[in-house]
């Protein structure tokens, strides 16, 4: 991965439907070069997955931290975590919590109903949710 790689990735990630002309006058790269780039970013790995953000106003969301018992592998909750609807991200973690996972919902009933069932995994001994109030880019 190259420096154009790299603006072209900071492209996408400010919006992912750029068009591949629009993308190539910045960068100085013709369509096709630039579509080249792009396919062999997703074949490596290094794109997972092109995204859509939702509007503010349309979901909130929550970080809860996760204690687990130590006689319970990490991997096995973040795996039930991550399967959860409404979970949109979880990390394993050093420190105080063991796991951290993103959680979206449309109102607070719908993230405290993902709490409630991550509370209910086998391991889990302990939970601390910050609602996120804003997002500054």
């Amino acid at each position: 991965m190259d420096s154009l790689d790299q603006k072209i990735l900071e492209l996408l990630k400010q919006d992912s439907r750029l068009p591949f002309v629009e993308i190539a006058s910045r960068v100085g790269l013709s369509e096709s070069a630039v579509r080249r780039r792009v396919a062999n970013l997703v074949k490596s790995g290094v794109i997972k997955k092109f995204t859509v953000e939702l509007a503010e106003t349309q979901n909130m969301r929550a970080i809860t931290f996760v204690s687990i018992n130590p006689s319970v592998p990490t991997s096995e909750v973040s795996q039930k975590i991550k399967e959860m609807n409404g979970v949109e991200v979880v990390y394993e973690t050093t420190g105080e919590f063991d796991i951290i996972a993103v959680i979206i919902g449309t109102n607070i009933a719908e993230i405290n109903r993902v709490i409630e069932e991550i509370r209910r995994i086998p391991g889990v001994i302990d939970t601390n949710t910050s609602i996120i109030l804003r997002t500054i880019r």
